[in-house]
């Protein structure tokens, strides 16, 4: 039974999810959610059951004095809730940001799609970060991914081709599928060679991202200076070896020339049209997706009842949450279905030195971007 007393009617909810791990490369997925949660001083109002969904080995729960008294945090999933005030009208979005469970996703997944239901949420969307090719000089990469066709086309995005491994990102992306409720998927590239988090130019090219998808201005804070302060970092780092940067530059030519059709009028209108409405308080477009980048900033460019929407086979039932107490509202987007292409569900476990040298896919031997979702 989903309880969510004290939780407001909210005004065109939109869910944005991050999970820490493998889909989370420099932490950029989950360091994004959580800004959005810092920016807008976000509430909590649900926690998963660490019980159901953790292994403690794996993720261990921490200890801390509190006024002198010992308080055990529990790895788990939160809920919270804000509102975006950043547009045309006032938007709510419901943040979802924790740990990559380490057992019973299709449960997982239920529990997350049950809240989505009893909200109302209009539209998922499922931040990612993976490791790739890409160089460090160069805006952030990002490729905003659908599994719905009609979706694809009408927000230009990526229709997913994906097959192989996936992390709890693809399973839940296959849960909203099965749910009917719109989704989406936003993956951020970053350099393999430099893995280990934070990076706040990715996490800042995320957010430039869904500010298009979702049609709210989102406040920056200072992670625009971050971003340049990190780019700088790395270009110094790079400098000290070589082969490192001579490494990095081969990678420059390769982007410069892949994307060479690229730098036309169309890309620098785009650019020019967000700085536009950053400087004049608008809202980004909403629901257009852009490709495209700028310097230092890494821009680039209705649902399911509750229960198992993915259900074993083999199985009576799984857990699906139950007992709705809110009537769904009419969804007034024609979004839906989320997956990932050019190598999604990739994660990043937080790496030790400064810069990996030429080839090495970050900490823990991660393939590289078109192995693996």
């Amino acid at each position: 039974m989903i309880e969510l007393e004290g939780v407001p009617e909210l005004i065109d909810p939109v869910m944005i999810c991050a999970f820490e791990g493998w889909n989370d490369a420099g932490d950029a997925a989950s360091t994004a959610v959580g800004h959005l949660d810092r920016e807008w001083k976000g509430e909590v109002f649900a926690a998963l059951d660490a019980e159901d969904y953790y292994d403690f080995q794996v993720n261990r729960p921490t200890v801390a004095l509190e006024g002198g008294i010992r308080k055990v945090t529990w790895p788990t999933t939160r809920l919270s809730v804000v509102r975006a005030s950043g547009g045309d009208k006032p938007r709510d979005l419901v943040l979802v940001r924790g740990i990559e469970p380490s057992m019973r996703w299709r449960s997982f997944c239920n529990e997350i799609l049950g809240y989505a239901h009893e909200l109302g949420v209009e539209m998922v969307v499922v931040l990612g970060a993976l490791l790739g090719d890409t160089p460090h000089t160069r805006p952030v990469p990002v490729s905003g991914v659908t599994s719905d066709p009609d979706l694809a086309r009408t927000l230009d995005l990526e229709e997913s081709r994906y097959e192989g491994p996936t992390g709890i990102v693809g399973i839940l992306q296959e849960a909203c599928t099965h749910a009917g409720v719109p989704a989406v998927s936003l993956w951020a590239a970053v350099p393999h060679y430099v893995s280990q988090p934070p990076n706040p130019k990715a996490t800042l090219a995320l957010l430039n991202r869904l500010e298009d998808l979702i049609g709210v201005r989102i406040p920056l804070g200072e992670l625009t200076e971050d971003a340049r302060a990190w780019q700088l970092g790395v270009d110094q780092l790079a400098a000290e070896d070589s082969e490192v940067a001579e490494y990095v530059q081969s990678l420059e030519e390769a982007r410069d020339t892949a994307e060479l059709p690229e730098a036309s009028g169309e890309a620098i209108a785009r650019e020019f049209e967000r700085y536009l409405r950053r400087r004049d308080g608008q809202p980004g477009p909403g629901g257009h997706a852009t490709d495209g980048g700028g310097l230092g900033d890494g821009r680039d460019a209705g649902a399911g009842g509750p229960g198992s929407y993915l259900r074993d086979s083999s199985a009576s039932g799984s857990g699906g949450s139950t007992g709705a107490t809110r009537p769904r509202r009419p969804s007034a987007r024609d979004e839906a279905d989320a997956g990932s292409d050019t190598g999604s569900d990739t994660g990043s476990d937080a790496g030790s030195g400064s810069v990996d040298g030429p080839g090495d896919g970050g900490e823990g031997g991660r393939e590289r971007p078109d192995e693996q979702e």
